[in-house]
C-alpha cells in the first residue's frame, strides 16, 4: 500500500512548499530488515571489463548469466531479493545488468511475488530539489535535477514551450503530481500549456511525459497498481470540469472515460473496494459540494454518492485529506484536528480521536494510496 502526499499553493503564489510522494518500489512484506554482510572481494568473469573507468564492449557478450558460473535463473533470484536501493550499484555494473534493471522485467517479477518496498518522495520548491527516503534501509537518495534543456530536445510541442524558457518559469507554474507504477508525473500549467515530467525509477531519469487529452489542475486522482484516474478539476481557463481520465503506465497512454455527473474542483480522489472514488470539491460558484461520486471500472459508469463529504472540513478552499488504508476511507479533519473513518453502511463519519499535534499552517494538501 502506497500513500502520496502533496501539499500544493493555492492559485495565490506563497513562497514555498512541500510535495512527499510515496512509490511503490519492491522487500517483502512483513520482512525484517538485516544488515548484509560485506561481500567477500572476487574476480570478475573475463568479459566484464573495464577501460579508464569505462564498461568495455565486451560486457554485452550474449551470456545468459548475471553472476558468473549460476546460470541464469538463480541469477535473477538474487537480484529480487536486493534492495532497490542496490539497484544503481548493479546497473553499472555491466550492461545485461543494466538492461535487466531498467527494461522492469526485475519489477514486474517482484509483483507477482509480491515482493513490496516503500519509498517516500520529498519535494521542496525552493531550491527545487527532489529526494526520496528508504525506510527499511534508513537512507535518503537524492533523485537527479530535472534537465528541462535536454528533456525538451526530446519533446514535440514541449519543445516550442521550453527551449528558451528558463527553469524558474517551471518553478513557479500551477503544479500537482502522483505516483503509478515505476513512475512519478508532475504537472504543471506553463503559459496555460500543460507540460507533464515523468520520473522512471527504473533508469533514476526524467523526461517529459504525455499529456492528458483534457489539460487540468486541482483535480481529484489516485492510482491503483500501473493505472491511475483523474477526474475533474479546473482547465486552462479556470473553467471547472467533470470529465475524466485513465492512464497506463505501462503503455503511457490517456484514454477519456465517461464524465461525472457534475463538474468539481479542489477535490480528492481514492481507490477503494477496486472502485475509484471523489471526494469534495467546488462547483464553478464557489458553492461547497457535500455529495461523492463513484466510478465503476467494470460498468464504466459514475454514481453520485449523497452527503458523503458532507461535514468535512472545507477552509481556504483545501481539498479534503483523505487516505484509504484496507479498503477503509479516512479522513484528517485539519480544522478540528480529529481523525474521521468513513462507515459504507451508513454513509457517515466516525470521529476515532484527536491528531498528535496541530500544523499552524495548511496550504493544500492530498493524499494518495496505491495498491
Amino acid at each position: 500500500m502506497i500513500i502520496c502526499w502533496q501539499i500544493l499553493p493555492l492559485r495565490k503564489p506563497v513562497p514555498w512548499f512541500y510535495r512527499i510522494n510515496l512509490l511503490e518500489l519492491t522487500t517483502k512484506p512483513d520482512t525484517k530488515h538485516r544488515v548484509q554482510p560485506e561481500p567477500e572481494p572476487v574476480d570478475a568473469p573475463s568479459d566484464y571489463q573495464t577501460v579508464n573507468g569505462s564498461t568495455h564492449e565486451s560486457d554485452c557478450s550474449d551470456s545468459n548469466s548475471f553472476f558468473y558460473q549460476i546460470g541464469r535463473d538463480i541469477s535473477i533470484d538474487c537480484l529480487l531479493r536486493c534492495s532497490h536501493y542496490e539497484y544503481g550499484s548493479l546497473a553499472c555494473l555491466n550492461c545485461r545488468f543494466r538492461s535487466l534493471i531498467q527494461g522492469g522485467e526485475l519489477y514486474r517479477l517482484r509483483c507477482q511475488l509480491g515482493i513490496v518496498e516503500n519509498w517516500v518522495y520529498f519535494c521542496c520548491d525552493k531550491p527545487h530539489k527532489w529526494v526520496a527516503y528508504d525506510p527499511k534501509g534508513n537512507q535518503w537518495i537524492t533523485l537527479p535535477p530535472i534537465p528541462y534543456d535536454k528533456c525538451s530536445k526530446c519533446a514535440g510541442k514541449e519543445l516550442e514551450i521550453a527551449q528558451n524558457m528558463p527553469s524558474e518559469c517551471f518553478e513557479c507554474a500551477e503544479k500537482q503530481c502522483l505516483a503509478v507504477g515505476t513512475e512519478l508525473l508532475v504537472f504543471r500549467d506553463v503559459f496555460q500549456e500543460q507540460i507533464v515530467l515523468r520520473y522512471s525509477i527504473l533508469s533514476n531519469s526524467w523526461t517529459f511525459g504525455e499529456r492528458m487529452n483534457q489539460p487540468r489542475y486541482l483535480f481529484a486522482s489516485a492510482s491503483l497498481g500501473e493505472k491511475v484516474i483523474v477526474a475533474g478539476g479546473f482547465d486552462n481557463f479556470d473553467n471547472v470540469l467533470n470529465s475524466a481520465e485513465f492512464y497506463n503506465s505501462e503503455t503511457r497512454c490517456w484514454a477519456t472515460i465517461s464524465s461525472m455527473n457534475k463538474a468539481r474542483a479542489m477535490c480528492s480522489g481514492v481507490f477503494m473496494d477496486g472502485k475509484f472514488y471523489v471526494v469534495g470539491g467546488e462547483l464553478s460558484t464557489g458553492d461547497i459540494l457535500t455529495c461523492g461520486e463513484e466510478y465503476d471500472l467494470e460498468k464504466q459508469s459514475w454514481r453520485v454518492i449523497p452527503n458523503m463529504s458532507a461535514r468535512l472540513n472545507r477552509a481556504a478552499s483545501l481539498a479534503p485529506l483523505v487516505s484509504v488504508v484496507r479498503n477503509e476511507l479516512y479522513t484528517a479533519n485539519y480544522l478540528e484536528w480529529v481523525l474521521k473513518k468513513y462507515d459504507k453502511q451508513s454513509n457517515v463519519w466516525v470521529t476515532l480521536g484527536f491528531m498528535p499535534k496541530k500544523p499552524k499552517l495548511v496550504q493544500w494538501c492530498n493524499v494518495w494510496i496505491l495498491g
